[in-house]
């Protein structure tokens, strides 16, 4: 599994053979050993060092932590996130927590919701035609359709403002 992380404002990436119990950090191999205690708690061997992990938390795409007793906020992308950044296409959350853009050019097939719509997070919301292939759109978050900039049949380019959500938390 490969992963980006920001340290000190440095990308470092990633990548986990968790079979192995072998992460590759930067291009160097190192063992890992990964173990949870019944307190919650974390200890991350990596060779003779010992680190302890606690008050492990995600919001989007970042972890915050304490490591041996000192708070960590990483920011944190997985192979998709990566993919996509080297295709130059962005995620919703990159765009706009409420808003929804077309993530490549097409054609709007069906718009499933209206303005005053309660919509929930993932819920589908419009039909684009991309490449001959039909992709199902979902709501970046959960709330209420605020605005629909687009209408059935019409023709899209990547990142065009599709609908609005007003969150609702």
């Amino acid at each position: 599994m490969k992963f980006e992380a920001v340290v000190d404002e440095e990308p470092i990436a990633l990548d986990f053979d968790t079979e192995q119990q072998q992460v590759t950090i930067d291009g160097e191999t190192q063992r890992y050993e990964f173990m949870r205690q019944e307190n919650g708690r974390y200890l991350l061997r990596m060779g003779t060092r010992l680190y302890k992990i606690d008050n492990v938390g995600f919001k989007k795409k970042t972890v915050t932590f304490t490591l041996n007793g000192q708070w960590c906020t990483v920011p944190v992308r997985n192979e998709q996130d990566l993919l996509l950044d080297r295709l130059g296409l962005k995620t919703t959350d990159e765009l706009g927590e409420g808003q929804l853009h077309a993530p490549m050019p097409g054609k709007i097939l069906e718009i499933m919701v209206s303005e005053g719509d309660e919509v929930e997070l993932d819920e589908p919301v419009a039909i684009l035609e991309a490449m001959k292939m039909e992709n199902e759109l979902k709501a970046p978050v959960a709330g209420v359709i605020k605005s629909v900039q687009v209408q059935k049949d019409q023709s899209v380019e990547k990142n065009e403002l599709i609908l609005e959500i007003e969150s609702s938390g």
